[in-house]
């Protein structure tokens, strides 16, 4: 997906519309006020990768199906997700007399080793991202802030916020790649 910046204007102008609807739009959806957000987020964002959005005989309609396509996205994903993890959890011992550190002693040494270097390769990921877009996907992904609430904490823009994070989860999953090919 390759941005195209010449749409900034037409995008941020959108977003100065229609962003607070389409994040309640959402929220009504997801239940979820966060989820809301990301969605919205990336529903401008794929406003950027558009040839010719001027050439759209109705941009807010366009947004609110992308919005409504993706919020559909998630909540597949998330019920796949809550399928998985009831049919891992019926292979764990559900008595309750067994300790959960037990149970997270019989976690594969592999395993453990392996969520420990990924986390390392984030973590240096994270070290090696301007301070800005840094900041912004601590407070959002860490400390669970809003955009507006980052927004305010930084003084800067909601826009400015999306994209410090849009730069941070590209950061991270090009070195997620790179470390994946090791």
């Amino acid at each position: 997906m390759s941005m195209n910046y010449n749409n900034k204007d037409f995008v941020e102008n959108l977003i100065s519309l229609h962003s607070a609807t389409l994040v309640r739009f959402l929220a009504r959806r997801m239940n979820s006020r966060e989820d809301a957000e990301d969605i919205a987020q990336a529903a401008f964002i794929r406003l950027y990768t558009l040839d010719n959005p001027d050439k759209l005989s109705n941009a807010k309609a366009f947004l609110f199906q992308v919005a409504a396509n993706m919020s559909i996205d998630q909540l597949r994903r998330k019920v796949l997700h809550q399928n998985y993890l009831e049919r891992e959890g019926a292979k764990v011992p559900s008595d309750s007399s067994t300790p959960v550190s037990a149970q997270i002693e019989n976690i594969p040494l592999e395993r453990e080793m392996e969520a420990k270097q990924t986390l390392s390769f984030i973590y240096a990921a994270l070290a090696k991202l301007p301070q800005n877009p840094r900041q912004a996907f601590i407070l959002n992904r860490a400390k669970g802030l809003t955009y507006g609430e980052i927004a305010e904490q930084m003084g800067v823009s909601v826009s400015s916020v999306e994209k410090y994070i849009l730069e941070a989860l590209k950061h991270l999953r090009s070195a997620l790649a790179e470390a994946e090919q090791l």
